[in-house]
């Protein structure tokens, strides 16, 4: 993405990212309607119409599911961080798998209703108080508006123009989309008829995301906790040693009042800045100086140590804060300074430089 919010900016990773998820696409769709009626009695009853429905519709979950696992994964294990790279990307086609799933359901279905087809859908079941004929069509469809919504809004104009949290609030509603399809399939394809493999895919999914975001939340914690503690003193707080930050990594502490803070060594000198990436609230003390800039590893965004400022013509920023050593404790003032003021890397004195480098904490914990 550009500055000038130009449609689309494509590159190599971009194309083999989008050519990876296709081709994904394309060989579940076509193994969902060859083999799938040889190895699911489900399917071997049914017509072709209605296994397109369900093959679209069982790979919009199934793409949701891994979307939605993508965020925790990479806070687990930083090798899923290339996963995060083009993760609005993999969004968008779960929008677009999702509406030709609704496509073929209403064509099939609505297609000699004397009604239109969306008056149809919502009003041709409204047993709303029995739950084996609950009207379960509805969380599909507001499922597929948040989708719809998310996709709409999933260049970086919008979260320009809507500025970061709110454009991240809005983001957060792919859970309550989640939630909405877990109900709309729970309620219509696995009461209609026994499926193990949809089943399988419906509960074991669910256990798997909930499984890895307690993880991730728990890790999350933990690093906040060991952070904290080690900040006995006021104003300027310890974030740990200098021989824990590998050349051109950095470590993490927090402030008293939670905010992160990612400490970067390179050249000789250590750089105090907000942990928070400016474009998608990544975590930049989880990247690493590249060419002299700090460089956010999820999406590349990068930003001067001096005074946390994008290169131009980029606008983005994020806080600087002051740093000092005291013998080999890496101190930092929780007061951030304001928003693109210059601030010199602390130097490091040569009898500190000359002790090596650890080389097993990179990232923070």
């Amino acid at each position: 993405m550009s500055v000038s919010y130009r449609p689309v900016i494509w590159n190599r990773t971009k194309m083999i990212y989008d050519g990876v998820l296709l081709a994904g696409i394309a060989i579940y769709i076509l193994i969902f309607l060859k083999a799938g009626p040889l190895l699911s009695p489900a399917l071997r009853d049914v017509d072709l119409p209605t296994q397109r429905m369900r093959a679209f519709g069982s790979l919009a979950l199934l793409m949701l599911t891994i979307v939605l696992a993508i965020g925790p994964l990479a806070r687990i294990d930083t090798r899923f961080i290339p996963l995060l790279y083009n993760r609005r990307h993999f969004g968008v086609m779960t929008a677009i798998v999702a509406a030709t799933h609704a496509y073929y359901v209403l064509g099939w279905y609505f297609s000699y209703s004397p009604t239109p087809q969306l008056t149809a859908l919502f009003t041709s079941n409204t047993s709303f108080t029995s739950i084996a004929g609950f009207p379960f069509e509805l969380f599909g469809v507001f499922a597929l508006i948040i989708l719809a919504i998310l996709a709409a809004t999933s260049h970086d104009f919008w979260l320009s123009f809507l500025t970061p949290p709110l454009w991240k609030a809005i983001h957060m509603s792919v859970y309550f989309a989640y939630a909405a399809i877990i109900l709309h399939v729970a309620l219509g394809a696995l009461l209609d008829r026994h499926d193990l493999a949809l089943g399988l895919l419906l509960v074991g999914g669910l256990v798997l995301l909930s499984t890895l975001h307690l993880i991730a939340g728990r890790r999350e914690v933990e690093a906040d906790a060991a952070a904290s503690a080690k900040a006995p003193e006021e104003p300027w707080i310890v974030v740990g040693d200098l021989t824990e930050i590998a050349e051109g990594r950095a470590i993490i502490g927090a402030s008293p009042g939670g905010e992160r803070i990612a400490v970067f060594r390179s050249k000789g000198g250590l750089s105090a800045v907000s942990n928070v990436c400016s474009h998608q609230n990544g975590p930049i003390g989880e990247g690493k100086v590249v060419i002299g800039f700090i460089t956010c590893p999820w999406h590349g965004y990068q930003y001067r140590p001096e005074d946390g400022c994008s290169p131009p013509p980029f606008r983005e920023r994020i806080r600087k804060y002051r740093v000092q050593l005291r013998g080999s404790s890496v101190l930092v003032d929780p007061e951030p300074l304001p928003l693109g003021t210059k601030l010199e890397p602390f130097p490091i004195p040569a009898d500190v430089l000359a002790a090596p480098a650890s080389t097993s904490k990179q990232g923070g914990a």
